[in-house]
């Protein structure tokens, strides 16, 4: 079944390569679609295409088959026939089936283009709030273990080389707030996806009387699409941009998998893990290897590389739809789940982190508290570079001596860590998310 079906039927190989794997991913849309649909049926019996007794009939039919859409496997979960198109024709083709003509009618005044558009929008919706619960989640972890690690020093690098004293509080507490700027960012685009383009039809409205601020409410969008155009020009927009705000999540996992993996390595020795989180080799019985790093680096590189993808897949297409956009479905959609993947294992092993105490009490470390003598000679009046220059010939002529304290005190140093500040920034942006305000919307809409 196809909704634009006439009396032609397409070559089958033309209908396999058009439809590719669009049912596979279009069963992720399927609650989604349904709650367009109900708020579409609401709206149509506002401006007259529908009677009060239709309405009611589709709207008990669609929450039953919301249920179905629920429902992980068996034989009473959502499935889209094989020889149905999609799942927009499915929901239509259940409706059909049971309520006749009326069902027939849950069409008017839409294309399949805004119902795609808004079934996407609202799975976007979805996605980020349950990225942005995972990322809260490890943001707590690293903040619990900057706290508990805050005295335990570690060697800071530039260019890799030796170059001041750090701290695990420091390093835990350096990735909790990248993630604070990353949320910041999925905000921008969950504001960019929080917006109605149902009743845009084909991308260039209708004739009908379509109430979309209507829709807009039912669904618990914060606004519309008011440009029909431009919300047709939309898709593939929407999806950059969030494969964006997903890109540096991925990068700031990707960079702590990289520390993890060198701080890991023997010559550094920093860290440790219990056997069963680390890997071993097939000929070498003395190897702990970081896989569960290594791989979580890996897959946030490909993530890395979406929006350049998506970019790359939508390049030069002119305005209106065309069939380009359905790809970004199997590209988009799976980065979600494995970026949450990803949170779940680093959460698994930094939970378990061994960290290694004293470590710059090693006579290796000794120059990592030069800046420190540097500093001392300052607050005893000498200018800074004198100050400097006697430190380093000092090294240079094999009579540097050093204390290893640490005094730095400052918002955000070793000493200060900041934390509570940090924290209450990402309060701030999770809060201004608002995920409750669409949670009532759906489910008025899903009531009896």
């Amino acid at each position: 079944m196809k909704l634009w079906a006439k009396n032609t039927a397409s070559l089958k190989e033309v209908e396999q390569f058009t439809v590719g794997k669009d049912r596979e991913f279009d069963l992720l849309l399927a609650p989604f679609d349904v709650l367009g649909n109900i708020a579409h049926a609401k709206m149509l019996a506002t401006v007259g295409l529908l009677t009060g007794e239709e309405v009611a009939l589709l709207t008990k039919e669609l929450r039953e088959i919301y249920k179905t859409t629920l429902i992980a496997s068996g034989e009473e979960a959502f499935t889209i026939h094989d020889n149905i198109e999609d799942v927009h024709s499915q929901v239509e083709f259940l409706l059909t089936e049971k309520l006749g003509d009326v069902g027939k009618k849950i069409h008017s005044a839409r294309s399949r283009n805004d119902q795609v558009l808004v079934d996407i929008k609202l799975f976007l919706r979805s996605e980020l709030e349950k990225t942005v619960q995972s990322i809260q989640a490890f943001f707590e972890l690293l903040i619990t273990q900057s706290e508990k690690y805050k005295t335990h020093l570690l060697p800071g690098y530039t260019h890799l080389q030796l170059a001041m004293p750090s701290s695990f509080g420091l390093w835990f507490g350096a990735y909790a707030e990248s993630l604070v700027d990353d949320t910041i960012v999925l905000k921008a685009a969950y504001d960019v996806v929080n917006k109605n383009p149902l009743g845009s039809a084909a991308g260039y409205g209708s004739s009908f009387p379509v109430n979309r601020t209507l829709t807009t409410q039912l669904l618990g969008f914060a606004d519309l699409n008011y440009n029909v155009v431009y919300a047709q020009m939309g898709r593939g927009k929407a999806e950059r941009i969030v494969a964006s705000a997903l890109s540096n999540v991925a990068d700031t996992l990707a960079r702590l998998s990289m520390d993890a993996c060198l701080y890991l390595n023997q010559n550094f020795s920093f860290i440790s893990f219990p056997p069963e989180l680390t890997t071993g080799s097939s000929i070498m019985p003395h190897k702990k290897n970081p896989d569960v790093f290594e791989l979580i680096r890996s897959h946030c590189n490909r993530i890395k590389a979406l929006p350049n993808e998506i970019m790359m897949m939508t390049t030069n297409l002119p305005s209106g739809y065309h069939r380009d956009l359905q790809l970004l479905k199997e590209h988009m959609f799976p980065a979600f789940e494995t970026l949450r993947d990803c949170i779940r294992m680093a959460t698994l092993m930094l939970s378990n982190i061994e960290v290694k105490e004293q470590i710059l009490t090693d006579e290796k470390y000794k120059y990592i508290f030069s800046v420190e003598e540097v500093n001392k000679l300052v607050l005893q009046g000498t200018p800074f570079r004198d100050a400097y220059k006697q430190v380093g010939l000092g090294i240079e002529n094999g009579n540097y001596s050093y204390s290893a304290e640490v005094q730095h005190t400052h918002e955000g140093s070793i000493g200060n860590l900041s934390n509570d500040h940090i924290s209450a920034n990402m309060n701030k942006i999770v809060g201004e998310f608002n995920f409750t305000a669409y949670h009532n919307a759906v489910s008025k809409l899903l009531a009896e």
